[in-house]
């Protein structure tokens, strides 16, 4: 009796494509659903994964233009903070030497676009959730974001 051949129950080209993701981006952790399976991809860390959001969001304070004197002291918990809905790349323009989508100051009115977070190749625009003036950008052009990550603050 031949044996049937054995079908690979993990897709290796889709392990080493998130794998050379997380290198490119940063990231420690990337986790996606296709077809009803579920990968999950990580780096050995000694941290919780939402220790290194919180830690990447820190550098961006002492940038003058990135955070007001009146900011609070902790962005997650503001009322009008706007986080990320993904594990990406952020972006604030929609192309490199564009014009920022929003600087601080800007008006916005609910559903404008106030960054891109690319992921897995595709640019997904991140619209603002209410009207406001934009108060604090919490990131840097080009900076890996974690899902949840607070972004952007609007007051």
């Amino acid at each position: 009796m031949a044996k049937a051949p054995k079908v690979p129950i993990v897709d290796r080209e889709l392990i080493q494509e998130l794998t050379k993701l997380l290198d490119e981006t940063g990231l420690t952790e990337i986790e996606i659903e296709q077809d009803g399976k579920r990968v999950r991809v990580a780096r050995n860390v000694a941290a919780p994964a939402p220790a290194p959001a919180v830690s990447r969001a820190a550098p961006a304070a002492p940038a003058p233009t990135a955070q007001p004197m009146t900011a609070p002291a902790d962005p997650s918990k503001h009322p009008g903070v706007v986080t990320s809905p993904m594990v990406g790349t952020a972006y604030v323009a929609p192309e490199p030497g564009a014009k920022p989508f929003v600087d601080i100051g800007s008006q916005v009115k609910a559903g404008d676009t106030l960054l891109v977070v690319e992921a897995m190749k595709t640019m997904n625009q991140i619209p603002a959730p209410r009207a406001g003036t934009v108060i604090q950008i919490l990131f840097e052009d080009g900076q890996p974001v974690e899902f949840g990550q607070p972004l952007v603050i609007i007051e």
